[in-house]
């Protein structure tokens, strides 16, 4: 598979990267054969995070058994130096190494955060601390809004920069204009995450194409299984660009999808009622573009708690990073769902 310098951290990455999110809803035998299948592959970048729930360890318990040729980026959702510091010692114990090759604050999305990150005794601080003890190389950011990278990656404090880059954001938030130019000029490693826009995307191998075709260093699906790992190392064993035909029907698959969905990141969670939102939303998607309406409606029927439970609380699209209306959403699809 082809290899592309990640910035300046000088790791010679795997075009296509792993995303850590959906082995956290695997067993764990799955999982590991998920992980094990990527390295046979010949994938070398595996991207997790703190939040991830068990992804980490998972990771980790295959790596365990022999240091694969692979570098390991993780995040922290902690704002402060001593939270970051902590993470830090979690994640190694998790991933059963002595030292992270990037470490990367996770989801930046206001300036608010981006401040606190970088003030004296911020994440950042605690970050470079952990650099200096050699427990992580390089230090990097992610979030969902170009222009907060943008201000972040300027300040020369960061080695990578990760940023949702597909055929739908690309109409949406733009990071080719802006950010990916920039990151190229400041030699920040660009990896781009949700090449299929969440899920939402259908055909896999032409969404990951089109990421591809973008100034990016290193794309990461998410791996949920060791077919996934095969479709997604094929592509990049074997890279070519959309044609103008395939690019003409991408583009009207990702109009048909709009504005208003939900890319699957599950950062609207935990709900104070336990409504599994990204999962309601997923079921929509079946219901309107899978012809699954019947399977969708009896898979609603088994969840726990429904959306007619919503408290319209608020909370949930407060961490949206999408600014969805959640709270509407919800209300159209247990109409649709229900039958109602």
């Amino acid at each position: 598979m082809e290899k592309r310098r990640l910035g300046r951290t000088g790791l010679e990455v795997t075009q296509i990267g792993f995303g850590g999110i959906p082995i956290d809803k695997k067993s764990r035998g799955e999982a590991e054969r998920t992980v094990q299948r990527a390295i046979d592959l010949g994938i070398n970048f595996f991207d997790t995070a703190r939040a991830y729930g068990t992804s980490e360890e998972k990771i980790g318990s295959v790596l365990s058994r022999g240091r694969h040729s692979v570098y390991l980026a993780t995040k922290t959702y902690q704002r402060d130096r001593s939270g970051a510091l902590s993470d830090i010692e979690r994640s190694l114990k998790n991933l059963r190494v002595k030292k992270i090759d990037l470490y990367q604050i996770h989801q930046v999305d206001q300036e608010e955060a981006l401040e606190r990150v970088l003030a004296p005794g911020g994440a950042l601080a605690g970050m470079k601390e952990a650099r200096e003890a050699r427990k992580i190389d390089w230090i990097g950011i992610t979030g969902h809004r170009p222009d907060i990278l943008c201000k972040a990656i300027e300040t020369g404090e960061f080695d990578t920069v990760q940023v949702p880059v597909n055929i739908v954001d690309h109409y949406i938030f733009e990071p080719e204009k802006a950010l990916l130019p920039l990151a190229r000029r400041l030699n920040v490693g660009i990896i781009a995450m949700k090449p299929l826009a969440g899920g939402m995307l259908k055909e896999a191998s032409r969404a990951l194409r089109f990421t591809l075709a973008q100034e990016v260093d290193v794309v990461i699906p998410g791996l949920g299984s060791p077919a996934e790992a095969e479709e997604a190392a094929a592509v990049g064993s074997a890279y070519r660009p959309l044609s103008p035909s395939e690019m003409r029907r991408f583009l009207a698959e990702a109009k048909e999808l709009g504005r208003e969905f939900c890319r699957q990141c599950g950062y609207c969670q935990p709900c104070r009622v336990g409504i599994d939102i990204p999962s309601i939303f997923r079921l929509e998607g079946y219901f309107d573009r899978y012809d699954a309406a019947q399977w969708a409606k009896e898979q609603y029927h088994s969840l726990k708690a429904k959306a007619a439970q919503c408290e319209q609380c608020g909370e949930c699209e407060s961490r949206c990073p999408y600014q969805l209306t959640i709270i509407e959403k919800l209300k159209k699809a247990e109409r649709k769902l229900t039958g109602g």
